[in-house]
């Protein structure tokens, strides 16, 4: 009881101080007199992140299509080589300068870093459909992801937008929104690529769309971006202005979110008041480290199922179009939303992220023996059960990211967290920017073992996929993993 009488008047009298012209104080301001969630925010929020996640994976339905067009591979064996890099180069350049955007950010706001970001996709996306040479190609997604640094300054505007009570909707909407565009995105790339083949009536090969088959779905995702980033123009900054001492500092309501023992809170609060380096704040790195591990794996298995998808039955796939292989994702992102927002907050409620990670990492690996057995089935089963298998694949990815994120923001409080959320994006963006050109590469070798005696062809690389699968479930347990306080065993009991 003492703690909770200590603990009252000390948030009470520091949440009441607020700077005249401050945007942070505006914000906190609001958040303090409107206790609801806020869906106006949240919404903006999802956009952003949504549009921002399009041009990463909007091309991968037609970059068989493109690396074959562009009279760089000169064999179809060697097409994944080169569309692996292609793949490669936008987050080999978001990784090299995640950490700079987010001391941006931190320096001169949120809403500058990612008002820039939005432009810098608008940009370049169209630059990328107008692509006429294979260095072209490479050179645009490069600045692309280099340009492009609002995806680790949005988690923690996520984060700073809402009151504590709302920061877990705040991160399972994040990844939530960045799995939706990661699914979207091809969607609209495998129905609008090549639409002087698909509807020549509407689009004659002679036109700008014939001479450049693949700058539609680049247009149309551009398009986009510019409703968003004129909509920024009523985005609130959360970012503070003037100097905050230490006591406001500690005192912040944003170290509270996921502390329900008054006593616990007063023992963070304490512990909190010298900075600890993230480097050495092993929950926070072990999470990152599983974060990074689980979006290697889902890189690597976007970029090597529609090269799986659309290459050749004799090679061991299905000669899908990009067409059936958009229709494929729609199917995947409608069932994600749905299990997002219906079935997912009540898993994590009763199971607890961990124990959620565990699960879905196991149940992945096991799936990803079902997809060499489809290129046996005719239609439409084989499209049928590429639709189940798809669904729930991405299912299993996205519990686990949104694990990752829960985790991560309870590790650090709040003076540490856009830190941590840059750091992540940056060592995130390493495993993503090796895992294309990785996957593109197994692929290609692997279409040039047909009759090997060991998981011959196809075969081999979801055999790797699944051992990736292996080491993120054995990443989840001790010694590798720390977990927070609050999600061990004792805390939860």
């Amino acid at each position: 009881m003492a703690g909770g009488e200590a603990a009252a008047p000390l948030l009470e009298k520091k949440a009441a101080v607020y700077h005249e012209g401050c945007p942070g104080c505006a914000v906190d301001r609001r958040k303090a007199l409107n206790p609801g969630v806020p869906y106006k925010e949240f919404f903006h929020i999802w956009t952003i992140i949504l549009v921002s996640s399009l041009p990463i994976s909007s091309l991968f339905p037609f970059l068989y299509f493109m690396i074959r067009d562009l009279h760089v591979a000169k064999t179809v064996e060697d097409i994944g080589f080169y569309a692996g890099f292609v793949g490669a180069s936008y987050m080999l350049g978001r990784a090299l300068t995640s950490t700079v955007w987010g001391m941006v950010a931190d320096r001169i706001g949120r809403k500058p870093v990612i008002v820039f970001g939005l432009f810098s996709a608008f940009l370049f996306n169209i630059l990328f459909g107008l692509s006429f040479r294979y260095w072209m190609a490479i050179s645009t997604r490069f600045l692309l992801g280099s340009m492009n640094g609002l995806i680790g300054p949005i988690r923690a505007y996520a984060i700073e937008i809402c009151r504590p009570e709302h920061h877990a909707i705040a991160l399972s909407l994040v990844s939530t929104a960045w799995a939706i565009g990661l699914i979207v995105g091809p969607t609209i790339g495998g129905y609008l690529a090549q639409p002087a083949e698909k509807y020549p009536k509407l689009f004659p090969a002679d036109s700008l769309l014939g001479r450049f088959p693949y700058f539609l779905p680049c247009l149309c995702i551009s398009g986009f971006c510019f409703v968003v980033l004129i909509s920024c123009i009523w985005l609130p900054e959360t970012l503070h202005n003037h100097k905050i001492n230490k006591e406001e500092g500690q005192a912040s309501e944003s170290l509270i979110p996921h502390f329900s023992d008054p006593e616990e809170l007063i023992e963070h609060n304490i512990t909190s008041t010298t900075k600890k380096s993230l480097l050495k704040n092993w929950p926070l790195m072990s999470s990152i480290i599983l974060f990074c591990i689980v979006c290697f794996d889902d890189m690597a298995y976007t970029e090597i199922f529609s090269l799986w998808a659309e290459s050749d039955r004799k090679y061991g796939g299905l000669s899908f179009t990009t067409e059936d292989v958009g229709q494929v994702l729609a199917v995947s992102g409608g069932s994600l939303i749905v299990y997002q927002t219906f079935l997912y907050p009540s898993i994590m409620k009763v199971m607890g992220p961990i124990s959620t990670s565990r699960v879905a990492s196991s149940l992945s690996m096991i799936l990803l023996f079902a997809y060499a057995p489809i290129t046996h089935l005719s239609r439409p089963w084989s499209s049928i059960a590429v639709n189940i298998v798809s669904v729930l694949k991405n299912i299993f990815v996205t519990s686990v990211v949104t694990c990752c994120f829960i985790l991560q923001n309870n590790s650090v409080t709040q003076d540490q967290r856009a830190t941590a959320n840059g750091l992540a994006t940056t060592l995130m963006s390493f495993f993503k920017a090796i895992a294309p050109a990785g996957a593109g590469i197994v692929f290609s070798w692997a279409q040039k073992r047909q009759h090997a005696f060991f998981f011959p062809g196809d075969q081999m690389v979801f055999f790797l996929l699944a051992i990736v699968e292996l080491v993120t479930l054995m990443w989840t347990f001790k010694p590798f993993l720390a977990v927070p306080e609050q999600f061990s065993p004792t805390q939860r009991s």
